[in-house]
């Protein structure tokens, strides 16, 4: 199994969203690393914590399940789409999304301030500096020890 951090703004779908409609696409991905990570390494039940970004608090709100196997993104060929892509071919298309299924809201957030405080956590990509993917892998350790933290 592996494990992932997907970052979602909590004004645009929240973990509260993914809990209320219970499976979601996740999509509007539109850099290439996040996509590929989905594309060539996200498997069926590998887990994800939910992380809202850009937002007052950010941090790991929840934890879903990667729920399908990849396949094309529909809102790359949605002109009214903010997510459109011209360039991206229906036959070849360029983006993809997965599928993610609510699994829990934490108690509380795990906020990045916290995690920065952490020396469990060296290394972890988020904490890396100018990082900003908004998909990412983490290390088996890091996920127990944030599971810890709560």
């Amino acid at each position: 199994m592996n494990y992932w951090l997907m970052k979602s703004e909590p004004d645009v779908f929240s973990i509260d969203d993914l809990k209320r409609v219970r499976v979601e696409p996740w999509d509007g991905i539109r850099n290439y690393q996040a996509r590929n990570f989905m594309r060539d390494e996200m498997r069926i039940g590998d887990q994800a914590f939910f992380y809202h970004s850009n937002c007052d608090e950010p941090g790991i709100v929840g934890i879903m399940k990667v729920a399908s196997k990849p396949y094309p993104d529909h809102t790359q060929f949605e002109p009214d789409s903010r997510y459109h892509d011209p360039k991206s071919d229906p036959d070849n298309p360029r983006w993809i999304l997965v599928d993610v299924r609510f699994v829990r809201k934490l108690k509380r957030t795990v906020t990045l301030a916290e995690m920065r405080r952490e020396s469990e956590l060296e290394g972890m990509r988020l904490l890396m500096r100018g990082n900003r993917l908004s998909v990412m892998p983490v290390d088996k350790a890091h996920w127990d020890h944030i599971l810890g933290m709560l």
